[in-house]
């Protein structure tokens, strides 16, 4: 399933004709950020799945002061 260079130009024609001329480099930038941010989030994931677990520890009591009136 190959997009040839027909489909590629009537997809362009598309878009600016949806977003406009002024609207793509925009467009294009907060795209770029969101495949960056994916990228992280993968990577991110990954090594939490890689990761040893951490040992459970109990939770410690903490003292009861007492107050004197």
């Amino acid at each position: 399933m190959d997009i040839g260079p027909q489909e590629l130009i009537i997809l362009l024609v598309i878009v600016l004709v949806i977003f406009g001329g002024s609207q793509l480099p925009k467009l294009a930038k907060n795209l770029g950020h969101a495949q960056q941010e994916f990228k992280k989030g993968m990577a991110e994931g990954k090594a939490e799945s890689e990761a040893p677990p951490a040992p459970a520890t109990e939770p410690t009591a903490t003292p009861i002061e007492k107050i004197s009136p």
